[in-house]
């Protein structure tokens, strides 16, 4: 028998007239996009009155972020509404020569080698931090990872003499901002364009923040604004030579914008906090409720530092670590609605997909389906040392693949790193709640 040209596409129950499924992507997301499973490998939703296609299969997420890539480009509802307020950086800014040109220029500041060169200075700063907790009390643990991976990320990418008041300015605002761009990204277009209080307030913190990334540019450059209040441009020979990641941007031979730079910088920020803060909140949850995972860790880390406080280089030598933290991205990872847009009319797992159709991929969906990882529920680090964890990679999506994948891997995985261990050495006992 022959295999039909198209196979008809289910559309998920519980639409509502004009927000379409958005209520249920608002309330309840993550069991949401967990049920779509059962209705097929794409399956039809609605976010406002627009459709859009959710692939459930990893063989078929694969082809729209890998071999298929050219059908399938960075964009829909969840970007257009990233980009009306962070503009284009990398994560938002679509398909083509700036995106391949502001790749290829930040892609050193996150190779391994690069990295290195603040490694130090971030535990450095992670241990002053958590230095200041006191053993045994009472932590808003959400809020100081939060406040721990900003300070660490501020360091490395801005320097270590970044003035107080613009740390403690960016560890007050960052919060705020990604809980207003949540909103924003699942609430039908028309909504967010509303005069509603939330969305001035968030368009008045993210005009703020763009004024904290100038500040802390021009205090790195030397640079003053100019007499109009428009921003003067990057590059000038004489300007005080910066330190950090961003001097990579800065010192460009091609020197970007004042836009493009706070483009970019927001993209970094935010980047930083969503994954990295929440996934170690959860860390530090998980490991409190086992005290066999704590006791490894703590054995791994005495094994490897001995009576030291801990120092770059011990990090890639923490593989239990590694495997934790790894553990702790698949079950927890914040991204769980990304979208590209179709290119043209086309054909994926045999479903027609309209030209200029929203496509969406769910990491949390990939990384919780039981066929791959067996009791996705359970933390289980020892996952990740088994041999079938091979065929799991494919699953495991937190970073993204393809051209588009998050070029700050490799920082995020150092930076998780070097926030746990300092914890573990500074913090003698685990006890949280949720």
């Amino acid at each position: 028998m022959s295999t039909p040209l198209f196979t008809p596409t289910p559309t998920a129950p519980g639409s509502l007239p004009l927000i379409g499924h958005a209520h249920r992507l608002a309330r309840t997301p993550l069991p949401f996009m967990a049920s779509l499973r059962e209705h097929g490998s794409v399956v039809r939703i609605r976010i406002g009155t627009a459709p859009a296609y959710v692939v459930t299969d990893p063989a078929l997420t694969r082809k729209v972020l890998v071999t298929d890539a050219a059908d399938f480009t960075k964009g829909g509802k969840i970007i257009d509404a990233l980009r009306v307020f962070f503009g284009d950086g990398l994560a938002t800014v679509a398909d083509g020569d700036v995106h391949l040109r502001n790749r290829r220029l930040m892609q050193p500041m996150f190779n391994k080698a690069h990295i290195a060169t603040r490694g130090d200075a971030m535990i450095d700063q992670v241990r002053s931090m958590v230095a200041t907790w006191e053993d045994g009390g009472h932590r808003d643990v959400f809020a100081d990872m939060n406040n721990l991976t900003l300070a660490a990320f501020l360091v490395a990418l801005f320097g270590t003499d970044l003035p107080p008041h613009l740390q403690e300015e960016f560890t007050t605002l960052m919060p705020a901002i990604m809980k207003g761009t949540i909103r924003q990204t699942i609430l039908p277009p028309w909504a967010n364009r509303l005069p509603l209080p939330a969305n001035r307030a968030h368009a008045a913190r993210v005009a703020r923040l763009r004024t904290l990334i100038d500040q802390a540019i021009d205090h790195h450059t030397g640079q003053l604004p100019s007499s109009t209040g428009a921003a003067a441009p990057i590059g000038c020979p004489h300007a005080a030579r910066p330190t950090g990641l961003f001097e990579t941007l800065l010192t460009a031979p091609e020197p970007l914008s004042r836009q493009q730079l706070q483009d970019e910088a927001i993209t970094l920020l935010t980047g930083a906090i969503e994954t990295t803060g929440t996934t170690l909140a959860w860390t530090l949850y998980e490991i409190s409720q086992d005290p066999d995972v704590e006791q490894r860790l703590r054995a791994e880390l005495a094994s490897v530092c001995q009576d030291r406080p801990l120092r770059y280089t011990d990090v890639d030598q923490l593989h239990y670590a590694r495997r934790v933290l790894q553990e702790a991205v698949r079950k927890y990872g914040p991204a769980w609605m990304v979208t590209r847009t179709a290119t043209r009319d086309t054909r994926l797992g045999g479903h027609s997909i309209p030209a200029g159709a929203d496509v969406v991929w769910s990491p949390y969906l990939h990384q919780h389906d039981p066929e791959v990882f067996p009791e996705p529920g359970r933390f289980d680090p020892d996952r990740w040392t088994r041999a079938e964890t091979t065929a799991a990679r494919g699953s495991f999506l937190a970073f993204g693949d393809g051209r588009r994948k998050c070029i700050g891997e490799n920082f995020a995985w150092a930076e998780l790193q070097i926030i746990l261990a300092t914890i573990l050495q500074n913090w003698s006992h685990l006890q949280l709640t949720t």
